[in-house]
């Protein structure tokens, strides 16, 4: 039997309030992770033996020193970290927790893919790339990925330039793990 091209029924939209309430969860879900990616590449940078300048944060990051002058002064009013004049960044007790925290749950999920047979270097490289997206997202800028559309000249969803749908693991040929 052929299907006919009839409008989809569309669902009532929610109550202005209830609408605005998922917005702001993902707002404050992005905001939540571009912290945690600061703090922890902050606490990186000090373990390994350097000082977090703001100069080095952008560079790890892909981003202009002006971006991250402004994400440290939040940074700052939260209570994660402290700067001083002519010197790098420093995290509070605080910010230490955030980032032993958000390290332990990037392990977490890096082993489960892993786990699922998709290879370190993968794991790595989309980790990567999903915190850069979720950087960019949540700074309203572009995240320098490519979606299929770009590609394509098309609509057709939120693939990448390495193909494939976010979230699902892929092995380096591009193969998701069978179920």
């Amino acid at each position: 039997m052929a299907l006919k091209n009839r409008p989809v029924p569309r669902e009532p939209l929610l109550d202005a309030e209830i609408h605005s309430e998922g917005f702001r969860q993902q707002r404050e879900a992005r905001r939540s992770a571009l912290v945690e990616d600061y703090v922890e590449l902050i606490a990186d940078l000090i373990e390994d033996g350097n000082e977090a300048r703001q100069v080095d944060i952008a560079a790890r990051l892909g981003v202009a020193q002006p971006t991250v002058a402004k994400m440290l002064t939040r940074l700052c009013a939260d209570g994660l970290v402290s700067r001083k004049p002519y010197r790098g960044v420093f995290l509070t007790d605080a910010g230490r927790k955030v980032a032993e925290q958000s390290r332990i749950r990037h392990q977490t999920v890096e082993a489960f893919l892993r786990s699922l047979g998709v290879s370190a270097g993968t794991v790595a490289r989309r980790a990567r790339c999903s915190r850069q997206r979720a950087f960019c997202r949540a700074n309203g800028g572009s995240d320098g990925h490519r979606t299929s559309t770009d590609r394509k000249g098309q609509a057709g969803g939120r693939g990448t330039e390495t193909g494939g749908g976010e979230g699902r693991a892929q092995d380096r040929g591009g193969n998701r793990p069978s179920a």
